[in-house]
C-alpha cells in the first residue's frame, strides 16, 4: 500500500477526530451567548421558577410537599414566607439554564423561552442558588434543608473535575488534529496520535459520565426539596447528546487510529525489496571450465593459485601404446581445461 492507501487509511480515524471536536466545543460554548439560539439551548439542568404561586393560597398544599419529601425542620409558614420574597424580587427571573462555563437566564412568555442575559465565562465555574436568589448560604440552608451545605460542597468538588476533564479532552483532541498530519507519513506518527487519541477518549468519557450522574443525581435530590417552593428541575437535553456523541466519535477514532498503527503501511511494494547495494556479478559462458577458487580466492588474493610443491596438475599428453610418459616433478602447466577447448 503506498502514499494513496496511507491517505485514505487516515481519512477516517481523522474526521472522527474533528466531529468528536466539534461536539466538545458546543459543549463549552453553551449557555454563555444570549442571542444565539443554538447555544442557549445547551444546558445541563434547569431551574424554572415561573410556576411560583400565592403562598397564601398553597398552605395545605406545601404541608403536603414537605411531608412527602421528607423535610421537618421547614415548617409550612416559612416555605410561604420564602415564595413571597421570590414572588416581589422583580431580579428572580422564570428559568436559569447551566452550563459548563457560567448560566444563562430569562423569561417565559406564552410558552416561549427568550434569554435575557448570559455570565460571563469562568473557569471552573458552579452554581451557587444562593447567589440568584439575593440570600446568604446559611438562610438558604435553613429554608432549604441541612443537607444543602454538605450536597453543595460535594457539587462544588465535583464541577471542578469536570471542567479539567472536559478542558484536558478539548487540548487532547485538538493535539490529535495536528499529529494526525504527521501519521500519513508513517506509523510512528499514527502511534503517537494512538496514544493522545486514548488520553482524549478517556477524559471525555470521564467528563460526559461526571456531568450525567452529577446533574441526574442533582436533579433528584434538589428537584424534591425545590418543588416544595414551586420550582421545577430539568435536565437539558441536546448538551447531552453533544457530549455522549464526542463519546462515540472518540472512541471511533482512537479504534482506527490503532488500526492505522498496525495496518496501512505508507511504503509501496515495488522497488523498495533491497536497497542494499549489489555488486556487479558477470555471467559465465556456457560450457566453460573455472577453475576452483578462481573467482573467490582466499583472504582477498587476486593471484592466480599457483599448484604447490611443484606438482602439475595437467593431464599428460597421449602416447604411443599407452606408454606412461616420464614426466619432470618441476615441470608446470596450467590445468586441462575440457570444455575450453571443446
Amino acid at each position: 500500500m503506498g502514499k494513496a492507501g496511507r491517505v485514505a487509511c487516515i481519512f477516517t480515524p481523522y474526521v472522527l477526530t474533528i466531529a468528536s471536536l466539534i461536539c466538545i466545543i458546543l459543549v463549552g460554548l453553551g449557555c454563555t451567548k444570549a442571542s444565539s439560539s443554538t447555544l442557549n439551548n445547551l444546558y445541563f439542568i434547569r431551574l424554572d421558577l415561573s410556576n411560583i404561586s400565592e403562598g397564601s393560597a398553597l398552605t395545605s398544599e406545601i404541608t403536603d410537599r414537605l411531608s412527602a419529601a421528607g423535610i421537618t425542620d421547614v415548617t409550612a409558614d416559612e416555605v410561604s414566607e420564602t415564595i413571597e420574597t421570590l414572588q416581589a424580587d422583580a431580579n428572580i427571573s422564570d428559568f436559569y439554564d447551566i452550563g459548563l462555563w457560567g448560566y444563562c437566564e430569562g423569561n417565559i412568555t406564552n410558552s416561549t423561552d427568550t434569554v435575557s442575559s448570559c455570565t460571563d465565562p469562568k473557569a471552573e465555574f458552579y452554581f451557587n442558588p444562593s447567589t440568584i436568589l439575593g440570600v446568604s448560604e446559611t438562610e438558604l440552608e435553613k429554608e432549604i434543608g441541612s443537607d444543602l451545605k454538605k450536597t453543595m460542597k460535594i457539587y462544588k468538588a465535583v464541577s471542578k473535575w469536570m471542567f479539567i476533564a472536559y478542558l484536558v479532552a478539548f487540548i487532547a483532541t485538538c493535539a490529535q488534529v495536528l499529529l494526525g498530519i504527521f501519521a500519513i507519513f508513517s506509523r510512528w506518527g499514527s502511534c503517537v496520535t494512538t496514544i493522545v487519541s486514548i488520553v482524549s477518549f478517556l477524559f471525555t468519557l470521564g467528563a460526559s459520565l461526571t456531568s450525567t450522574i452529577m446533574f441526574s443525581i442533582a436533579k433528584s435530590s434538589l428537584g424534591t426539596v425545590l418543588e416544595v417552593y414551586g420550582i421545577d428541575v430539568s435536565l437539558g437535553k441536546n448538551i447531552y447528546a453533544a457530549t455522549w456523541l464526542a463519546v462515540a466519535f472518540s472512541l471511533g477514532a482512537t479504534f482506527f487510529w490503532m488500526l492505522s498503527t498496525c495496518c496501512c503501511s505508507g511504503r509501496s511494494p515495488y522497488g523498495h525489496r533491497d536497497r542494499s547495494p549489489r555488486g556487479i556479478t558477470a555471467e559465465k559462458a556456457p560450457y566453460t571450465y573455472e577453475p576452483i577458487g578462481a573467482a573467490h580466492p582466499p583472504f582477498g588474493s587476486q593471484q592466480p593459485l599457483v599448484p604447490q610443491h611443484g606438482y602439475s596438475t595437467s593431464y599428460p599428453a597421449a602416447t604411443h601404446n599407452n606408454d606412461i610418459p616420464m614426466t619432470h616433478n618441476n615441470q608446470q602447466s596450467s590445468a586441462y581445461e575440457p570444455f575450453r577447448h571443446a
